[in-house]
């Protein structure tokens, strides 16, 4: 592929932009997740209060930990696309393959290799379906000529145009 992608913002804002993005996914799928949660475990009458309760207490760390994720993983993928020079699939796989090992390396070396191969083959299937639907979508896209007609009925043919028929000239009619 290219070299350099302009269209999009420089590193440090698109590191700031996919941090607060994710951030907003994460608090608002946290809100949904444990509203739902916090109503289903309240008794009957408390179903609100429980939900909102269980909303305040865990969909901001919800939204923090995606936040962080989305942040790191943008973070790797820059430091890939500066490093490589390149604007391809393997980026995001080595940037998720970083960002799973990086996460989990409190846990131990063990964990971190885990977590590390479980993100980079998650996002080699995100970019593997990615590059599949591509081409789906590339291959109905594609420009086709007009079909060209070349039926011939009788002794006419559609494609060249038909001249008028001509009287002759030189007939003599009898009266």
């Amino acid at each position: 592929m290219s070299h350099s992608d302009h269209s999009r913002d420089p590193c440090p804002w698109v590191i700031l932009n996919d941090f607060g993005g994710a951030f907003a996914m994460g608090a608002i799928g946290g809100t949904v997740w444990h509203g739902v949660k916090g109503m289903r475990n309240s008794p009957k009458g408390d179903r609100l209060s429980g939900s909102l309760a269980a909303i305040k207490a865990r969909a901001p760390v919800v939204g923090g930990n995606f936040g962080v994720w989305g942040g790191m993983f943008s973070s790797f993928d820059c430091l890939v696309k500066g490093y490589r020079q390149k604007e391809d699939p393997w980026n995001a796989i080595l940037s998720g393959f970083m960002t799973g090992g990086a996460l989990a390396a409190r846990g131990g070396v063990r964990s971190m290799v885990g977590s590390a191969i479980g993100c980079g083959v998650l996002l080699g299937v995100f970019e593997g379906v990615g590059v599949l639907f591509q081409r789906l979508f590339a291959e109905n896209n594609r420009p086709i000529a007009p079909p060209v007609r070349t039926l011939k009925t009788s002794r006419l043919s559609l494609i060249e145009p038909v001249a008028a028929p001509q009287t002759p000239t030189n007939v003599v009619t009898s009266s």
